[in-house]
């Protein structure tokens, strides 16, 4: 059994951020987002991973290295136009080998991991397994169709009118099988929007008469390709880890509650800091408060300020600002500070190497 990882996306939702940073490395509760996908893989015991990338390669090696670190090893696929989920799957064939895999989205966060499908999908083995979960707004998805007998017949992309609650979120699995989709009179086409649909990976492997089975995925699903679902899914993350964990020094004239992780070297000085928050190694906050559900990356300086719901890279110096940061992304090395008029609120997207001076 093998697994691929698609982090090879553009990222176009989250400019200006992702014109300096692949989108799949940015943070979520201070850590890359490709993270949760990868260790997904990891804990079903994986041990062959390819991730796919395109020109952020770089920044996506100097993190997994070979994947030793983890007891796995990892391919790195170059994808250098994307052409659509199913391309993927595509460009991945002669590192597949003729193996079974499972085919996860790098952006995609689940909350209780892909252990069940995975299991069935290892006991029944199946041609393909198709994960599904319920959404409020599936017609923005890939919907499965059902019969009477509660057999999928086949899957839509986006339909208008939806049979039921039920969407498709970014993991998917196959046999080695699924190639034969790109080939002979048959081979699956570009949609209109000239992509390679995996909608149309299991309508061929339905209409072949293969063997599909369908999974429901246990937790929450979370796709923060946009701004405000990243903020979202770092309060969903910190919800569900409200753990208290100070590696860094705290003043006895500072005061924090419970649910702060602060990283090795970091120092809280005359400040209040109330939980859920993530810091960093390396950062210092002094004269601040920081609030619920904020993220700050390591080798930041926080002083005089107001900061809460919010998601900070490394390297941002945030000083002398009299109104509250709120609901925020601020790219790496990034300085805020005060000049001469004051506004009581601010909320900011980013960039990396950006510098904002505010009026008093």
């Amino acid at each position: 059994m093998k697994a691929i990882i698609a982090a090879g996306g553009k990222g176009t939702r989250l400019y200006p951020l992702t014109f300096t940073s692949n989108k799949h490395m940015l943070p979520i509760a201070n850590k890359p987002l490709l993270l949760y996908s990868f260790e997904d893989i990891v804990r079903v015991g994986i041990k062959e991973i390819g991730i796919i990338v395109n020109e952020a390669r770089p920044s996506i090696e100097n993190l997994f290295g070979d994947g030793s670190k983890w007891g796995v090893k990892i391919t790195y696929i170059d994808q250098f136009v994307a052409k659509g989920l199913a391309h993927v799957v595509k460009i991945s064939e002669q590192f597949i080998n003729g193996d079974s895999f499972v085919y996860h989205l790098g952006d995609n966060i689940f909350t209780k991991g892909i252990k069940k499908p995975f299991d069935k999908f290892k006991k029944v083995k199946p041609d393909a397994l198709l994960t599904i979960i319920e959404h409020d707004e599936n017609y923005r998805l890939g919907v499965p169709f059902f019969d009477d007998k509660g057999k999928l017949v086949r899957v839509v992309e986006k339909p208008k009118n939806p049979p039921n609650r039920f969407g498709i979120p970014g993991l998917y699995m196959f046999s080695p099988k699924v190639f034969e989709a790109f080939q002979g009179k048959d081979a699956i086409k570009p949609s209109p929007r000239g992509e390679l649909e995996i909608v149309d990976l299991y309508n061929y492997m339905l209409k072949k008469g293969y063997k599909v089975e369908v999974a429901e995925l246990e937790g929450q699903w979370r796709d923060p390709g946009k701004f405000d679902d990243s903020l979202e899914a770092n309060k969903l993350l910190m919800d569900l880890d409200k753990r208290t964990e100070i590696k860094g020094s705290v003043d006895k004239n500072s005061k924090l509650s419970d649910g702060v992780v602060l990283g090795k070297g970091s120092k809280v000085i005359n400040s209040q800091i109330v939980g859920p928050v993530r810091i960093g190694n390396n950062v210092e906050i002094r004269n601040s408060y920081i609030g619920p559900y904020t993220a700050i990356g390591s080798d930041c300086q926080l002083v005089n300020c107001k900061v809460e719901y919010s998601i900070f890279l490394e390297d941002v110096n945030i000083v002398d600002v009299k109104g509250k940061i709120e609901a925020s992304i601020i790219g790496k090395h990034t300085e805020i500070r005060q000049t001469k008029e004051r506004i009581p609120r601010y909320s900011f997207i980013i960039a990396d190497h950006c510098r904002i001076d505010l009026p008093f």
